[in-house]
């Protein structure tokens, strides 16, 4: 097996030397996605939940250009600034699990790339 780089237009390019997902046989290993809007170049700032769906979209389109979806998903960590915001996150997150959502933790951290407040990252699966 060799691992091949999965890159898109529809999410954010990576700021640093990384990739913004690698494929590694059937498993999908997608970088940490902050509130980056991919057409703008802006930070999507204007709620937790606008920041959580931005980041959620850029999941999406990293997936997506993989050939997979959500329901594709086996992990993902949640990194978020405030865990009094959780219960904002995770209306927004559960909302793009239909059913059987990956496994997964949340934990609060002192600081996160750009100054964003939440920022997922997820390795997903082929069947």
């Amino acid at each position: 097996m060799e691992k091949k780089i999965i890159r898109t237009e529809s999410a954010p390019a990576p700021i640093g030397p990384y990739s913004q997902a690698t494929l590694f046989g059937n498993l999908l290993f997608i970088s940490g996605q902050i509130p980056l809007d991919p057409g703008t170049g802006e930070l999507v700032k204007e709620s937790i939940g606008a920041e959580t769906r931005q980041v959620m979209e850029n999941l999406k389109a990293i997936l997506s250009e993989a050939g997979m979806g959500f329901g594709d998903a086996l992990k993902t960590t949640i990194f978020i600034m405030d865990m009094g915001q959780f219960a904002a996150v995770n209306e927004v997150y559960g909302s793009y699990f239909s059913e059987n959502p990956p496994a997964r933790e949340t934990v609060q951290v002192a600081g996160l790339p750009k100054g964003v407040n939440v920022e997922i990252s997820m390795v997903a699966g082929r069947k």
